[in-house]
Formats: structure tokens, C-alpha cells, sequence
């Protein structure tokens, strides 16, 4: 009989596939899963404070490193609490697997302590579940769930480990694994010839052809035939929020983020000029497109590529559609555009028109930027921020206050995996955990900065803790309006009255520093660049607290609040 456990044969196969890091949390399901992990000397667990956070953490982790995020919880309140960040990571496409221990399958049906079906409450928000239900089914489930969450159309996996299967013998001989699955994406789709021809004769044949990048051309690693396609057509390329990074946001042909989140007036105009709009590893969803307002359906020729025959389509008509990988995809079309000629046709837009529209706005805003009020205004706050950020830094901005103003006003330098704000389902309490997932993602970053509002940070405080006890060198920005400000200013620009969305201004650097985080408080502009040199620089975690104006009072480039 094989000396190997179930327990055993997950962190071999965990060791196969190249994982180096799992973010989770104990229980007694768990227990003998952790003696595996402690006897590994590749694995690295963080032990966070809350399953969520854990989730949180795999997620940002997989977003910014190309490889799959690993997150692990108890049974019963550990997987209902670990649920929300595996729902964002399969929305998102983001390759995720999730481990939860469960109870023996032998005390099924017996109302035994933290019994549920994990099976039922992971499969409307996975891609895959998977249910061993002895120590012989652990090895493949455990390599069909990384398989399925790095090939075809990405997302998160889940896989129960009931605490007596973990404890059943396996065959020495079935632990094994391929370690191209612990990478994504893998198995890339070609797109058909047929389908590349009749895209790049659409794009080649257009006045005023306009890319918008979206995701998936981050998880394909895309941003590089993204700018070269660009370049072949004169062809600028507007961004989704999560597909900020796909191309350089300093290249003449980026116009920046669109959408009703973080989209600005003169970009969204030139996105109603274009006579060809070709979605790339987006789905043109509601915030890209202004709830399909951007562009105006039937007004123009809409082309889309996918990993996802479902998205193709789903929304505009689309004249012609590409089911393939983004960067096989594009590199194919290029191929075609160059091979049909492109430059000089049609009315293409000037990279001036670009630069202009850009310095226009700028000039406008320009005011906000230098504002020396108090409540200090976002505006200010960002451009202390970006002077003295490190080009090669990451942000995790939170999907509330923070996420229009970094997805409008920061200009990445380089294309490429340097930012994150979970949009699937908005879910606040994000960037405070991500920020470790991002740390441990991209170690040499300039700095890892997670960004937040004051509702976010009372959701994942927690997990100051983790932060201290790991040291890792990140800093964390709180935006203290003492209120649920997205939902107040939509409140505001409905007409009604505020109900239930402000609550008591908190001291987060008291609570940080009651953590043992290194933090301070900022209420005067004057003093922000100072306090923000400090924060950027510290040798550990270290957290900024900064009274700023009430987001239902401020110029954020939100679409339905600007006036």
C-alpha cells in the first residue's frame, strides 16, 4: 500500500505544476492538508485573516503574474466566505483554483458540523467544480481543475477535499503533473483563416478603425501585437478598466481608458467618429460602452475577438467575429493587414488629434490638480501620488472612489500587467488583501500601492495584521470621506435625499499603527507630498490616510456625475 495520503498527492501535484505561494485559512477539516503543506519545501502558505481576503489575494496574484492563482479555506463558513473572490475570478477570467476541505464523506447526511454542498454553492460562480470522493480520485481532479482554468476560455476552478479522502491512500505512480498548467493561457486557440481575412480586410477597408483592448489581451500577453497593429493602421486603441496595460499609455496611438468609469468626454468622441470599432478580448460590457451607448448601436461597423463564443456578438451585431486567443489572434491579422496595405487609407486619425484632446482636458482639470482646498480632492491626491510613484509600480485600486480617478489620470508608461480593480462584481475590501497577492506576483515592482476608500478599508482591516506579519514592503492609501461615496453621489444625481450611506470618520492611521504599520494622517494638501515620499519609500508596509472630498461633491470622470 502507498505510503502517500490524499493530503500528500495535492501539494505534490500543488510542487508539479510550479505553484510557489497558497493564500488561505486553517480549520479542523484542513488539518491534514496542513501537515502536507508544512512538510513542503517549495510551498509558501500565507495564513490570512479572513478566507476573502485569501481569494482576494490569489486573484490579484494571478492577474499580475501569468500564473495560477492557488487559494485555500476550512469547510462551512470557510468556503461561504472564500466564495466572492472566486466568483470574481471566473467572471473576470482570471485562472484561479480554489481548495476548500470538507467533511468526511462518510458523515454526509448526518447533520455533521459545518456540513453544505460545496459542489452546489461553487458551481453557478466556476468554471469547474470537482469532487473527489476518495484518495484515487485526487490526482486527476486536481490536474483537470488547473488544466480547465489555463486553457480555452479562462477562469476559477474549485475542488473539495473532504477530510477522510484526504487521509486515503494513492498510487504513487498517478502524482504527477504538467507544469504548462500552472501557466496561463495554455493550449492557445488559432483563430480559422477564413475569419482573420475577413477582419483585416474590414479594418483595411475603414475610414476611421479604432481598437478597443479589453482583459483578455492581458491574459493572452497581447499588449505587443495590440501596439503593432496600432501602429499598421494609424489605428488608436482605447482601453477597458481591466484592460488597462495593453498598450503604453504614453504611445501616441493610446487614447486611455473608455466607459462610464474612467472614460473622459474627448476620448469617448473620438470613439463616435470611428466608422470601425474591433473589441479585443472584451466583452463590451456595460461600463465600456456606456450601457451600449459607445458606440451607438448600428452607427458602426463593430468586429470582435474572443476566447468566447458567447461574448462574440452578444451585444452588437458584429459583422465579423474571430474565436481565438488574442495574441495568436492579432499576430495573424497584423500578418494580413500588412500583406493588404494599410497606411494612408481613409480619414485615419492623427496621433495630434490625440495629443490634443489629452491636453485640452488636461488644461481643464488643470485646477483640480493644484487645488490646495481642504477636504483635499482627489485630483491633488493623484498627482502626489503618480510624481512620485516608480515607473515600474503596480496599483490595486478598489472598485469605489479610487478606480475612475487611477483609471483616467495614471498613464502607464509601459504595456503590460501593472494594474488591478476587480470589475466583475465591484466588490469592495479588494486592494487591501490584493496588494499581497501583487507583492508576491511582482516582488521587483518599484512599489506595490493599494488604493481605497474608507468602506473598503473597514471591510478587510483585518488583514493590517498580515501585512505587519509578512513586512511586505507596499503602501496602502485610504481615501477617508467618511461615507459609501459612489453610492452617495448616485444618490446625488438621482435627486434624493441621502439615506444610510455615511458613517463616522475612523483614524486609519491609529488603526494601522495599533497593528504596529508604520502610518500617518494627511489633511492639509501642503503636506501631502512629503507624507507620500514617506510612504513610497518605507522599508515595510505603510499606510496614508487622507481626509479627501466627498465623492458626491467631486469632479470624478464618472460619466452620469459630470456636469
Amino acid at each position: 500500500m502507498s505510503d502517500l495520503r490524499g493530503a500528500d498527492a495535492v501539494v505534490r501535484i500543488l510542487e508539479g505544476l510550479g505553484v510557489d505561494v497558497v493564500f488561505g485559512l486553517c480549520g479542523d477539516t484542513s488539518l491534514p492538508f496542513y501537515d502536507a503543506l508544512a512538510d513542503s519545501k517549495q510551498l509558501h502558505h500565507v495564513l490570512t485573516r479572513d478566507e476573502r481576503c485569501a481569494s482576494f489575494m490569489a486573484d490579484a496574484y494571478a492577474r499580475l503574474s501569468g500564473h495560477v492563482g492557488v487559494c485555500e479555506g476550512p469547510s462551512g463558513g470557510g468556503a461561504t466566505y472564500i466564495l466572492p473572490g472566486v466568483a470574481e475570478a471566473n467572471e473576470s477570467s482570471v485562472p484561479l483554483v480554489c481548495l476548500t476541505s470538507d467533511i468526511g464523506v462518510e458523515d454526509r447526511g448526518k447533520g455533521t458540523l459545518t456540513e453544505l454542498d460545496q459542489a452546489g454553492l461553487f458551481a453557478p460562480v466556476s468554471k469547474q467544480v470537482f469532487s473527489p470522493t476518495s484518495g484515487a480520485d485526487v490526482p486527476h481532479m486536481l490536474r483537470s481543475a488547473f488544466r480547465e482554468a489555463t486553457t480555452g476560455s479562462l477562469g476559477a476552478c474549485h475542488v473539495s477535499l473532504p477530510l477522510d479522502v484526504q487521509g486515503q491512500p494513492v498510487d504513487a505512480s498517478d502524482v504527477h503533473a504538467d507544469e504548462r498548467f500552472g501557466l496561463y493561457p495554455n493550449e492557445r486557440l488559432a483563430p480559422s483563416p477564413d475569419e482573420v481575412k475577413a477582419v483585416a480586410r474590414l479594418l483595411v477597408e475603414s475610414r476611421r478603425p479604432l481598437l478597443v483592448a479589453g482583459a483578455g489581451t492581458l491574459r493572452s500577453g497581447a499588449w505587443h501585437e495590440v501596439t503593432a497593429l496600432s501602429h499598421a493602421l494609424g489605428a488608436p486603441v482605447a482601453t477597458s478598466i481591466c484592460g488597462k496595460g495593453a498598450i503604453a499609455e504614453t504611445d501616441p496611438f493610446s487614447l486611455g481608458v473608455i466607459g462610464s468609469n474612467g472614460g473622459l468626454p474627448w476620448r469617448h468622441e473620438l470613439v463616435r467618429q470611428a466608422d470601425l470599432v474591433f473589441y479585443i478580448g472584451s466583452g463590451a460590457g456595460s461600463v465600456t460602452t456606456e450601457k451600449w451607448s459607445l458606440p451607438t448601436p448600428g452607427s458602426t461597423t463593430v468586429l470582435q475577438l474572443d476566447t468566447d463564443t458567447e461574448v462574440i456578438g452578444r451585444v452588437y451585431d458584429v459583422t465579423a467575429g474571430m474565436h481565438s486567443d488574442a495574441s495568436l489572434g492579432l499576430a495573424a491579422v497584423l500578418e494580413e493587414v500588412v500583406a493588404l496595405g494599410a497606411s494612408g487609407i481613409g480619414d485615419r486619425v492623427d496621433p495630434a488629434e490625440i495629443a490634443a484632446g489629452h491636453e485640452e482636458h488636461m488644461e481643464r482639470v488643470a485646477h483640480l490638480f493644484a487645488s490646495d482646498e481642504r477636504a483635499i480632492r482627489p485630483e491633488r491626491l493623484m498627482r502626489e501620488l503618480f510624481a512620485a510613484l516608480p515607473t515600474d509600480s503596480v496599483i490595486v485600486a478598489d472598485p469605489g472612489t479610487p478606480c475612475p480617478y487611477v483609471s483616467a489620470y495614471w498613464r502607464l508608461e509601459s504595456a503590460g500587467r501593472w494594474f488591478v480593480s476587480p470589475r466583475a462584481f465591484g466588490a469592495l475590501g479588494y486592494s487591501l488583501p490584493g496588494v499581497v497577492g501583487a507583492h508576491y506576483a511582482k516582488p521587483e515592482a518599484g512599489r506595490v500601492v493599494g488604493i481605497m476608500g474608507d468602506g473598503s478599508f473597514g471591510i478587510s482591516a483585518g488583514e493590517l495584521e498580515t501585512l505587519v506579519r509578512l513586512q511586505v514592503p507596499v503602501t496602502l492609501i485610504v481615501c477617508n470621506n467618511a461615507s459609501y461615496g459612489w453610492i452617495k453621489a448616485g444618490q446625488k444625481s438621482r435627486g434624493d435625499a441621502y439615506y444610510s450611506v455615511d458613517f463616522g470618520r475612523s483614524d486609519h492611521a491609529a488603526i494601522a499603527q495599533a497593528y504596529g504599520m508604520s502610518a500617518t494622517r494627511v489633511e492639509d494638501p501642503a503636506h501631502l507630498a512629503a507624507a507620500m515620499h514617506d510612504a513610497l519609500t518605507a522599508p515595510g508596509p505603510y499606510l496614508l490616510d487622507v481626509i479627501t472630498q466627498p465623492l458626491e461633491e467631486a469632479n470624478a470622470p464618472v460619466s452620469k456625475w459630470i456636469a
